[in-house]
């Protein structure tokens, strides 16, 4: 994949460009099914596949509160990566691009720039300044530039009570704390990431259970509580168990997160690790005595075991 981020770079249209757009948050099943769309029109025209994001999120440019991210720039790009896109635009969001109108947008930027021949969007989409521009406008403007707008179909999960898969309903999902739930919208696991801290101190020493704690990187925490997860670091991917909240039994209210890896004795400090919510187990809850804590997080341990086999 070709990362493109500044407009300025593209000196000539790229060939047959086949193009779809949007901030791709948490790049779910419907942003999958969508880019695999791009890349099967563009290889029937010989064409390039071509996905437009954009960084920061549009709202967050303009000082507009936006919801917390599922996916930030690195790991959004890792997965469009992945999608096997030819070619990613995560151009700069900011008031000059905000300000541009939709004709603009089109002829200029996507026609004459880019090169577009196809444009896949979903039915919602919309452009321009004041997000004046529609899908209607783009199938107008195709007859006379010389391009095919196509609108995707929502995708729904498969089920008997089927929704359609958005970031919204992601991450709703994610705060609720049902990360087991959030596999099926999004493909894989939730992932949040960070860089191990010197912590407390008395995972080891108190409870015989030595912690990795995470300072997080990510924007979206999933709800406090125990969780089973993998642990990728650099030495390897492995099975664990991570509490997230603030060790209400200990009673300093300090927030943390703090992963534990079954079997295997490590130095993770200094270290950006990433940890796949697989599935939560309980609530935080505050313990009489530190030897209480141990046997549940003894009984943790072999919950997740099970359910990470």
């Amino acid at each position: 994949m070709i990362l493109i981020e500044n407009i300025r770079r593209i000196e000539k249209p790229l060939k047959n460009a086949v193009v779809t757009i949007g901030n791709f948050d948490g790049v779910h099943k419907g942003h999958q099914s969508l880019l695999a769309n791009v890349i099967d029109l563009a290889r029937k025209l010989n064409g390039t596949s071509v996905a437009m994001t954009f960084d920061p999120h549009p709202l967050k440019a303009l000082g507009i509160k936006a919801p917390p991210l599922i996916t930030l720039r690195d790991q959004k790009i890792e997965l469009l990566e992945k999608s096997g896109i030819d070619v990613l635009l995560c151009l700069p969001f900011d008031k000059d691009f905000a300000a541009l109108s939709p004709g603009a947008f089109i002829e200029d930027l996507l026609v004459n720039k880019i090169g577009m021949k196809a444009i896949i969007i979903g039915a919602d989409y919309s452009f321009g300044k004041n997000r004046a521009g529609n899908i209607d406008m783009l199938r107008q403007e195709g007859e006379r530039l010389g391009y095919q707008t196509i609108v995707a179909p929502w995708i729904t999960e498969a089920s008997k009570n089927s929704e359609r898969i958005s970031s919204t309903l992601i991450r709703d999902i994610v705060m609720d704390g049902n990360v087991g739930q959030a596999v099926k919208y999004l493909g894989r696991h939730y992932q949040i990431r960070g860089k191990v801290v010197k912590g407390r101190e008395r995972g080891g020493s108190q409870l015989g259970f030595p912690t990795a704690n995470l300072k997080l990187h990510d924007e979206l925490c999933p709800k406090i509580g125990v969780y089973a997860v993998t642990i990728e670091t650099s030495h390897g991917t492995f099975p664990g168990v991570a509490n997230i909240g603030f060790s209400p039994t200990f009673g300093d209210q300090q927030f943390t997160i703090e992963a534990h890896i079954l079997d295997v004795s490590m130095d993770l400090y200094g270290q950006r690790i990433r940890i796949n919510m697989v599935e939560r187990l309980r609530d935080e809850k505050k313990f009489d005595s530190i030897q209480q804590l141990a046997e549940q997080i003894r009984q943790d341990i072999e919950t997740a075991r099970k359910i990470l086999e």
